[in-house]
């Protein structure tokens, strides 16, 4: 692949530049729906995977192969970060990351400790090395977002209404202040050592922050945020935020220094623009769709691609991650469409 000219759409789109066609990748894209990935994970645990470059960078290219999408996303997990600052994460099959050490406590937030990516996750740096040689594409790394991994190391794992969470936040403010500060702290190194390795955009996912209404974003998130994509802002890589269920927040993500916002299935890119939002917009087929036949995958991708007919900037995405039953063809269809409907 290295041979191929380097496929730079996706970057142009981030930059409201002008492009040959509408870029498209998929969150998740890489993993779960493909078979080579669940031979892969019969012999391997996904820290496991992480853990080799030779097999992560394999997991990262095999969308851009089989899909012919405009940008890879980097295989990991956003719990990756945590157990180096003495979090105990375990993955466990259909319930997610799950935590024995919640933090309850001030005295728990102390003991956490400082990442040092070269010396902590050294894997992750090799990883994206090896990609920057192999890929003829743009590599997109991420991290989730101070809320996001605070709700599960406040919860212990996933949840379907964050009463741990805001019973902190609201009860104990100097707890969860002194928590966000910490783990802003730890995105910022993070991601800024995957620029240095050579990832080529950022994309911060605060997954869960939709659980939260604007007065307590404003308050408990946003200022966190704000220095985050700030002190990113000097990476000179693209930036994006994404969240679910979170369209009452787009004003907010809007005032936010970055070039991209994701938007789930539940807002279209004009209602996006109609709130007065400037910014690239990425986004945003309900993943679930891409389980019916293939005439409503179609009818619907040529929808949401009429609606950004025109835009200055505007990448097709969905409006979450690719479920675990969805066919690779699918996809490749689905890529192909976007493509040849917008050149």
């Amino acid at each position: 692949m290295a041979e191929q000219k380097f496929n730079d759409t996706f970057l142009r789109a981030c930059r409201q530049e002008e492009v040959s066609h509408t870029p498209v990748w998929y969150m998740r894209q890489a993993g779960r729906s493909q078979p080579e990935y669940r031979a892969l994970k019969e012999k391997y645990s996904l820290f496991e995977i992480t853990r080799d470059p030779e097999l992560c960078a394999y997991v990262t290219r095999l969308p851009v192969e089989q899909y012919n999408n405009d940008a890879a996303i980097l295989y990991k997990d956003i719990m990756t970060p945590l157990p180096p600052i003495g979090v105990d994460v375990e993955i466990k099959p259909g319930v997610g990351p799950v935590i024995d050490n919640p933090i309850e406590t001030m005295a728990d937030v102390e003991q956490l400790g400082e990442i040092d990516p070269e010396r902590d996750v050294p894997y992750v740096l090799d990883t994206i090395r090896l990609l920057r040689e192999q890929l003829n594409v743009p590599l997109i790394s991420f991290s989730g977002a101070p809320f996001t991994l605070a709700s599960y190391m406040i919860e212990g794992g996933p949840s379907k209404n964050y009463h741990k969470l805001k019973t902190m936040m609201y009860g104990s403010p100097e707890v969860w202040h002194a928590l966000m500060d910490k783990l802003s702290t730890l995105v910022i190194t993070y991601a800024k050592s995957h620029v240095s390795a050579g990832a080529q955009a950022l994309q911060v996912f605060d997954s869960w922050v939709g659980t939260l209404n604007v007065a307590d974003y404003r308050t408990f998130v946003k200022p966190y945020m704000e220095r985050i994509f700030s002190e990113l802002r000097e990476t000179g890589v693209p930036l994006i935020t994404f969240g679910v269920g979170a369209g009452h927040l787009i004003k907010e993500w809007d005032d936010l220094d970055v070039d991209v916002i994701g938007l789930d299935w539940r807002m279209s890119v004009p209602e996006a623009r109609a709130l007065g939002v400037k910014k690239t917009l990425q986004g945003n087929l309900d993943p679930t769709i891409l389980l019916a036949p293939w005439e409503v995958v179609e009818k619907r991708a040529k929808e949401i691609l009429a609606q950004a007919e025109g835009d200055s900037g505007y990448i097709f995405n969905l409006g979450h991650g690719v479920l675990p039953e969805v066919q690779p063809e699918t996809l490749k269809k689905l890529t192909a469409l976007v493509h040849e409907h917008t050149k």
